[in-house]
């Protein structure tokens, strides 16, 4: 009988963990993301946006209509609108300007994406390998970003990754037994995913979900499996969820809700690239070294290895995931670094699955290629978390330092390890380098002070405001993050319209220096007379300009008695 292989303590820990994998996995996430969700000010623009729009849900009781502002907001479905608003009324205890607690909504998606594709991945391999898959994934660059600042696509996430795995399980069940059906219970559950799915984002988790079933279609050339996720009533069971709020919002806005989001925002991202956010084929296949480090080190053998096994029923599964839903990204001609983030569990999860697998002697050059990879996302992430401080705040302080040199350190380990094939040592060594590096990130966010415009003008005028003010008006530094921070009733405008409102009521105002001018003088032409008493520069990180914003005591004008 031959003897098996010793186990490393690596290997040791990771078994010790799986006995308790959804802990082990919550508190990693929380390691990984909760010091950046709470140290980073709000972000211009799409997460102020959304922010903005979930505290005006609770300030109206209107949790239909979406509004910014003034202006309805169609872009989007009210699902996160709705979770944003439930992490603030019960993390806040009333106070709706802290922007960690809309925060909160992407942080438990993020976690139930990590349960997810733990769960997903338990169903075709073991605890250990299960548990590899979602720390993996966990420490991506990329589902970190996504899972620290109040957008849609962590929560997209899981709730597409509800819709996923069950796909998986009744295709892998029916090649087992094709007589096989799934229980009631999880077909439904999985439909009912994909109808919450579209309540967050639309149909971008159907759009996965419909390439994935259509490539196994063409693949297999048999479609009977289908028939296990009892399709007739799991599509009604979307379509109820889907339905209460599609019907609401329609008649709220006379229809103004899908010309918008469907006709306008969804349509121009298939026709061209929206918001000069165009790029060619090919976009996030050069994205991937930095998105998916540190999962790198063993991406490029583990897919080798995952073709090499195509035949197995859930590495068909898997492939079909990647290889389909990855095309359908790179041809859709509007990209954005976070819209291939549902890819990335497969990857994860193909990765988990070479790592734990048997030894062999094969791919050294597939290998050595993974290792390149990591190490040059290791070097380019070590890098920016020494030129941003430097270059944007006051420098990185003794423990950002300390951490980045200890995540160097976990780097430089995983790379040995990996080199030695000890492959498990090394996926955990890299996982280590990841949290300790976010964690230097975090300690530095508060000390980019270039980039942070609105809450340092936010200070000025909480200690310059007095009782009576009318809203502060403000001029050519107009980003959402200012309204969040102000508050609703802050007044955006161009300069002569800024002046004539200061005019009128007189109070605070902003003016960045390219509106200057024009303010001061209808300002003047109105009869009112303005005092400054601060100012701020910074960068506009959305569009990449430097601001001057002077901060104004305004005068109103004198008004005659009739």
């Amino acid at each position: 009988m031959t003897a098996l292989p010793p186990r490393s303590l690596a290997e040791k820990l990771l078994t010790a963990l799986s006995r308790r994998p959804r802990i082990a996995l919550a508190l990693l996430c929380l390691c990984l993301w909760l010091p950046m969700v709470m140290s980073l000010p709000p972000l211009d623009r799409d997460e102020s946006r959304f922010a903005q729009s979930s505290k005006q849900m609770l300030e109206s009781g209107d949790f239909v209509d979406i509004r910014l502002g003034n202006e309805p907001r169609y872009k989007k479905p009210v699902g996160i609108y709705w979770l944003q608003s439930a992490t603030t009324e019960i993390a806040g205890f009333g106070e709706r300007d802290r922007i960690w607690t809309y925060r909160l909504a992407s942080l438990l998606g993020g976690i139930a994406a990590a349960w997810l594709t733990w769960w997903i991945a338990r169903g075709i391999a073991s605890a250990e390998t299960a548990l590899l898959a979602a720390a993996l994934l966990s420490s991506t660059l990329l589902l970190s970003a996504e899972s620290i600042i109040a957008t849609t696509d962590a929560v997209l996430l899981a709730t597409t990754l509800g819709a996923q795995g069950v796909l998986m399980r009744a295709y892998t069940l029916r090649k087992a037994d094709p007589s096989a059906l799934l229980s009631r219970s999880l077909a439904l559950a999985g439909w009912i995913s994909l109808g919450l799915s579209v309540l967050v984002k639309g149909p971008v988790a159907l759009g996965v979900c419909a390439v994935t079933v259509a490539a196994l279609f063409v693949w297999d050339r048999d479609a009977r499996w289908f028939a296990a996720l009892r399709p007739l009533s799991g599509i009604v069971a979307a379509v109820l969820v889907i339905a209460p709020w599609a019907i609401a919002i329609a008649l709220a806005s006379h229809g103004a809700f899908y010309q918008q989001s469907l006709g306008t925002d969804f349509a121009s991202k298939l026709e061209g690239g929206q918001e000069t956010h165009g790029a060619p084929p090919g976009y996030y296949l050069a994205l991937l070294t930095l998105t998916f480090w540190p999962a790198t080190l063993f991406l490029i053998p583990a897919l080798r290895s995952a073709i090499a096994a195509r035949a197995q029923p859930a590495m068909r599964f898997l492939l079909a995931w990647i290889g389909a839903s990855w095309v359908m990204f790179e041809v859709v001609p509007t990209k954005l670094p976070h819209y291939i983030l549902p890819v990335y569990p497969a990857l994860a999860i193909a990765t988990a699955l070479w790592l734990t697998a048997p030894l062999t002697g094969e791919g050294r050059g597939w290998r050595f290629a993974g290792i390149v990879q990591f190490a040059i996302g290791l070097a380019a992430l070590a890098v920016a978390s020494l030129l941003l401080p430097a270059r944007y705040g006051s420098g990185a302080d003794v423990i950002a330092l300390a951490a980045l040199a200890l995540a160097v350190i976990a780097g430089l380990a995983a790379l040995v390890l990996a080199s030695r094939n000890a492959r498990v040592s090394a996926a955990l060594a890299g996982v280590l380098s990841a949290l300790l590096l976010y964690a230097g990130l975090a300690d530095d966010a508060g000390r980019l002070t270039q980039l942070w415009v609105s809450p340092r003008v936010a200070t000025v005028v909480a200690q310059n405001r007095a009782a009576g003010d009318p809203p502060v008006v403000a001029a050519g530094f107009v980003e959402p993050s200012l309204v969040f921070v102000l508050g609703t009733k802050t007044e955006l405008a161009e300069g002569a319209h800024a002046g004539d409102l200061s005019a009128k009521q007189g109070g605070l105002a902003l003016i960045e220096d390219r509106e200057r001018d024009a303010y001061l003088k209808e300002l003047a032409r109105q009869g009112g007379s303005a005092r400054a008493f601060g100012e701020v520069s910074g960068l506009n990180y959305s569009h990449g300009s430097h601001v001057h914003i002077t901060l104004y005591r305004v005068t109103a004008a004198v008004t005659s008695p009739k």
